[in-house]
């Protein structure tokens, strides 16, 4: 450290020179510390955020699938027997009834244009518990279960039916974070 003496109307004063070799003082240390831990707290959220969106992107994905397949095979099945199987990943066999009375309506209950989830017992051949394993075997890893029922209506006076499918992970109402909403796809169909 170099000392200077500086003169001021004849009072000699001693003014510390700092040298530029000399390195950061405690203040500058904490100062830098403090904003790397305020930093990196803000990217904790950030991480934690992007597993949630992660997650339930994956179930919509999941979600969106079973409800498709279950169309297709109503679709399909409308031209055959009227009714037609599904096995899921746990080697249980689900049922997929087709039939509509000549004026109305069969399936799970419908509130507005969705499916009633809160309906305890949907009609046999209108819903299943669908099983997701990783892999698709029944030894494997379950990967979740699926809630899954359909709506059938009857356009009165043809053969044209409007078909509600809806899916959601299984004992979860969604919406959160974490887990999607359920999905609900409508399509009008008919031979």
């Amino acid at each position: 450290m170099v000392l200077e003496q500086i003169s001021m109307d004849g009072i000699t004063a001693e003014r510390k020179k700092r040298d530029p070799q000399a390195g950061i003082t405690m203040i500058e240390l904490m100062m830098a510390g403090a904003i790397l831990v305020i930093t990196s707290l803000g990217m904790v959220g950030l991480i934690i955020g992007s597993i949630a969106t992660n997650n339930r992107n994956k179930m919509d994905s999941t979600q969106s699938m079973l409800s498709t397949s279950i169309l297709e095979q109503i679709n399909s099945t409308f031209i055959g027997s009227g009714t037609s199987t599904l096995t899921d990943c746990a080697g249980t066999t689900w049922t997929i009834d087709t039939t509509v009375p000549v004026a109305g309506y069969a399936g799970a209950t419908l509130n507005g244009a969705m499916i009633d989830f809160s309906q305890t017992s949907p009609p046999a051949g209108y819903y299943m518990n669908y099983v997701l394993n990783s892999p698709c075997t029944s030894v494997g890893a379950v990967q979740g279960i699926y809630d899954v029922r359909w709506h059938l209506d009857r356009i009165s006076g043809t053969n044209t039916f409007l078909l509600t499918v809806s899916s959601r992970f299984k004992n979860h109402a969604g919406g959160d974070r974490f887990f999607a909403l359920p999905v609900t796809l409508r399509v009008m169909s008919g031979n």
